[in-house]
């Protein structure tokens, strides 16, 4: 039995596809052929487009699925309208409930509202507002309720208990994989000639629908998940040929943040996908800078892990056609402003020093006019007079500039030691 390969080399990818031919798949591409027939007029078809930025930073044909523009602003309404569909008259009037950190809260929702059915979405009391709010107008009952995701889950399935109405898994469900794998046939259709799906892993729901649909239409494509490294739960199952369940999770990719598999996907990943690689969450964040920069979109930081993947090399790339799903789009708007800052001052364009100041009347006017003079834009000046830490007769300024690049840093750092000024860059603490 073919089994998963574990941290498959940059420089060389799996030359036979990663199932073995006695796997007995749960789901035919029959099956999602069917569902995406349904499908067709509740969902939207969303854009491919080829990235010339990542292309020329990869050496490679990058293909982005615009999935962030789908209804709900995920992929999730595509397998939870699916699975809505295949309830019974009694299970609809019963009604639906489901726990969710936003995305599939709003495709339930959007999916129950369609086909008229009662909902209710539990989610963790930390879930984005912006997820909230919108699962809300969408006509839900939302709870909040637990810390994580998992915690939500828990009280939902104690609900369900409670009132009889259908639980609606967020990816371990046959049904919800096989209406995730509708994008599978939308991706490869548009680029047949694809030779690698670089897809993000949550609880393996939409990489499990992809990969039974690719496979089964080009049997030698490479497919390969991404998770983030605060909640790899699915890499340390594949290590452990086991269900994992970490102690513990932290990631800004909150639609990803799954303490355990599921145990549907599981297998089907085990058998289907050549690699699971992983990103921290600086290059979660700078993939998503480079998006909002380069294509002019805003996607999640789950929705961006694929093309973190992508920059941080641990995938080879060079010369193949690589289709990139760009999973989600609902990034907090409160969120949004630290985010980017984060990136830049990672990116070396936003820039803070300390620089000690003589107790003397234009002192600190002088420091400003050599900033000028480099042509950098100061943000922000912050002037501490006294301390403990500084001699007598000593102030120090805090500085924030806008600067081009870690070069254009150095030249300013280098300006002010010249000038005669004790000075350093600011650090965060640890």
């Amino acid at each position: 039995m073919a089994s998963l390969k574990k941290g498959v080399s940059p420089e060389v990818l799996p030359a036979e596809p990663a199932q073995s031919s006695s796997y007995q798949a749960p789901v035919t591409i029959a099956d999602i052929w069917q569902a995406q027939q349904y499908l067709k007029p509740f969902i939207e078809h969303t854009p491919l487009v080829h990235s010339r930025t990542l292309s020329e930073a990869t050496q490679a044909r990058i293909y982005l699925k615009f999935e962030q523009m789908q209804r709900g602003g995920s992929f999730k309404v595509r397998g939870a309208t699916y699975k809505l569909s295949r309830l019974t008259a009694e299970q609809r009037k019963a009604g639906v409930i489901t726990a969710s950190a936003g995305n599939h809260a709003q495709g339930v929702a959007i999916a129950a509202a369609q086909l008229h059915i009662p909902c209710t979405i539990v989610v963790p009391e930390n879930a984005p507002l912006t997820k909230v709010t919108a699962t809300q107008r969408l006509g839900a009952q939302v709870i909040l309720s637990g810390a994580t995701y998992d915690d939500a889950v828990q009280h939902a399935l104690k609900l369900q208990q409670e009132s009889g109405a259908t639980y609606v898994p967020a990816f371990d469900d046959i049904d919800i994989v096989t209406g995730q794998g509708t994008l599978g046939l939308e991706m490869l259709a548009e680029v047949p000639e694809a030779d690698v799906i670089v897809v993000p892993i949550g609880g393996g729901g939409l990489i499990s629908g992809i990969a039974l649909a690719a496979r089964a239409l080009k049997p030698s494509i490479t497919i390969i998940g991404v998770e983030a490294a605060g909640a790899a739960s699915m890499r340390a199952s594949l290590n452990a040929g086991t269900l994992q369940t970490l102690p513990a999770i932290a990631t800004i990719a909150d639609g990803i943040a799954i303490k355990q598999p599921g145990k549907i996907t599981f297998p089907i990943i085990q058998h289907l996908v050549d690699d699971v690689v992983v990103v921290d969450d600086e290059q979660i964040i700078n993939a998503a800078l480079l998006l909002m920069e380069q294509h002019k979109i805003l996607v999640e930081g789950a929705g961006a892990t694929g093309v973190a993947a992508l920059l941080n090399g641990s995938i080879a790339l060079k010369d193949k056609h690589v289709l990139v799903p760009l999973t989600g789009g609902n990034l907090d708007i409160n969120l949004l402003g630290r985010f980017t800052e984060h990136a830049l001052v990672n990116a070396s364009r936003y820039f803070a020093i300390h620089v000690s100041l003589a107790d003397r009347p234009g002192e600190l006017a002088h420091v400003i006019n050599i900033v000028a003079g480099m042509r950098v834009n100061i943000i922000d000046v912050h002037y501490q007079r006294v301390s403990s830490q500084m001699p007598f007769m000593q102030h120090e300024a805090m500085i924030t500039v806008e600067t081009r690049n870690r070069t254009q840093c150095e030249e300013l750092l280098k300006s002010l030691h010249a000038a005669g000024y004790v000075v350093e860059e600011a650090r965060a603490l640890h």
